[in-house]
């Protein structure tokens, strides 16, 4: 694979798809979405070719050697002579074991929420033109390795997404649209500040012996190349990285989202299409706990120790303040929305043990409730599409109206419940193996498990409303699942079965790089001061 840009085409390839959708006649416009189809499948294949070729006992931190797919060349240079000198912006890009399992992920959702799009009838070319942006904000940012390039990204993923909601969205679509922009450019700006402090506190060596200031995030990773009067230097006994630590944590917790930033999330929802929904629960949230651990953990690694607690304080508080939430809804989708809040808790939970069985626990949670949850907002999309109401309390005995949708369902509620063989009972149990080994966190782990017991409550008492009893009569036309349904959701049933039965075919991948954070975190916390706390 040496010089096979493969991470760039993973990148760029749906904004070819859109240029595409762009030109196509206004009489074709349906031919996006088999535009939107190819290449969204294209990205499927890349993605399993990378997986493929990954070598999964390399791995590591700051070093550029430790990543694979490296693509690194000059994009902004500018020399000066004021006291800013070189400005050095590379396109900078490479994989881990922590961000291939985030790439696969977000090709599967993306191609299975452009199957979904299938009945999207309204401005037909600019929904897929925006989907498809969207989908190049998302894998952009797991795959940068340059913090202004990483910001591009994430910058680039709002503006399609509060187009999605705001125009196909449902009867209060504005509001909730106005609410997710607003709530995360919020976060966005905080990012932009520490990001810029972090460029002047630290320089990286050029192959001329040269120092300039710098955003790549390897170089930023390493307190040896920090200068002691910089601002965010961890040498500054006048340092802000406590302020700047929370900032960067903020922006990210707005994305996953984290209680008490939570509040957007359930209003885009309820809103949003069926398929941006997927996109939604699927890939954005997991671009929070992704951002927390490639940039906030490695970068101040001196302070998640000392906030490891409170990290696992608020991954508590999302389980059972997110499954209460849930067992109180009266709507499907909100649910669902809850129930997403609720189960990236268990992320947070794994991420503060700083274990490597926690984070390895965290990571595939990351994964495994991308497919999950994905699934169920599916599986809300296609009874609200027949019955056009999303009401627990209106429906009834459908397992005998719709069998095959039933067996889908049953499948998807058991995976997020944590039923042993299927993909989620794992990772919560790595989640909670981990935390447990540590004596700090461990009485929030086993507060934690109360999330267990309330989600088996709502999950199964949604099972007995929707499904069980006689059937309504006024759903006895109701037809079952169709083709292009069976291809949205047998992909993610046989992901959350494999994943359940032979976890270790994404655990290998991801645990050389874990067992790296978690040594850096444990052996370099020395090399940082905290006297700036």
């Amino acid at each position: 694979m040496n010089g096979f840009p493969i991470l760039t085409l993973l990148t760029f390839i749906p904004i070819l798809g859109m240029i595409a959708v762009l030109v196509i006649p206004k009489d074709k416009a349906n031919l996006a979405k088999y535009i939107a189809l190819i290449a969204t499948g294209i990205q499927v294949v890349l993605a399993i070719v990378l997986l493929s070729n990954f070598n999964y006992n390399a791995g590591g931190i700051f070093e550029q050697s430790s990543f694979q797919f490296i693509e690194k060349f000059r994009w902004i240079h500018i020399k000066g002579l004021s006291w800013i000198g070189t400005v050095k912006i590379d396109y900078f890009m490479g994989v881990d074991g922590i961000s291939v399992p985030m790439v696969l992920l977000t090709a599967i959702i993306s191609f299975i929420a452009t199957l979904s799009s299938w009945k999207i009838n309204k401005s037909v070319k600019g929904y897929f033109a925006m989907f498809l942006l969207l989908d190049t904000g998302m894998m952009g940012v797991f795959v940068s390795l340059d913090f202004f390039l990483f910001y591009v990204f994430w910058e680039l993923m709002l503006l399609p997404m509060y187009f999605l909601i705001g125009i196909w969205g449902g009867p209060r679509k504005e509001y909730a649209a106005i609410k997710f922009f607003i709530y995360t450019l919020f976060g966005s700006v905080f990012m932009l500040l520490v990001m810029i402090g972090l460029y002047f506190s630290a320089h990286e060596t050029l192959a001329d012996g040269s120092q300039v200031f710098t955003f790549n995030m390897l170089a930023l990773m390493d307190a040896a190349n920090y200068t002691a009067d910089g601002i965010l230097s961890p040498f500054n006994p006048e340092n802000l990285r406590f302020i700047a630590y929370i900032a960067l944590f903020v922006g990210f917790a707005i994305k996953i989202p984290m209680f008490p930033f939570h509040t957007w999330l359930p209003d885009a929802h309820v809103e949003a299409p069926t398929p941006i929904s997927v996109i939604l629960a699927g890939v954005l949230l997991k671009m929070g706990t992704y951002g927390i651990l490639r940039i906030s953990y490695p970068m101040f690694p001196e302070i998640t120790r000392e906030l490891m607690w409170f990290i696992a304080l608020f991954g508590m508080i999302n389980i059972i303040y997110g499954a209460l939430c849930a067992l109180a809804q009266k709507d499907f989708k909100k649910l669902i929305a809850y129930s997403s809040i609720s189960h990236m808790g268990y992320v947070m939970l794994g991420m503060a043990s700083l274990s490597t069985t926690g984070i390895n626990g965290a990571v595939l949670q990351m994964f495994n409730h991308g497919t999950i949850t994905a699934m169920l907002f599916l599986i809300v999309g296609v009874i609200y599409d027949r019955a056009h109401t999303r009401g627990l309390n209106d429906f009834g005995g459908l397992a005998t109206q719709m069998p095959v949708y039933t067996g889908f369902v049953t499948v998807a509620f058991f995976a997020a419940i944590g039923l042993p063989g299927l993909s989620g009972w794992v990772s919560e149990a790595l989640v909670f193996v981990g935390s447990f080994g540590v004596e700090v966190i461990r009485t929030l782990a086993i507060i934690s498990t109360l999330g267990i017991l309330l989600g088996a409550g709502y999950m199964l008492w949604t099972l007995q409303r929707v499904f069980l009893g006689n059937l309504n009569e006024k759903w006895k036309d109701l037809k079952d699942i169709d083709g292009r349904e069976y291809a949205m959701l047998i992909p993610l049933t046989l992901i959350i079965l494999f994943l359940g039965i032979y976890p270790s075919a994404l655990l290998d991948v991801m645990n050389t790089s874990v067992n790296s954070l978690v040594h850096f975190l444990s052996t370099n916390v020395t090399n940082f001061s905290i006297s700036g706390l």
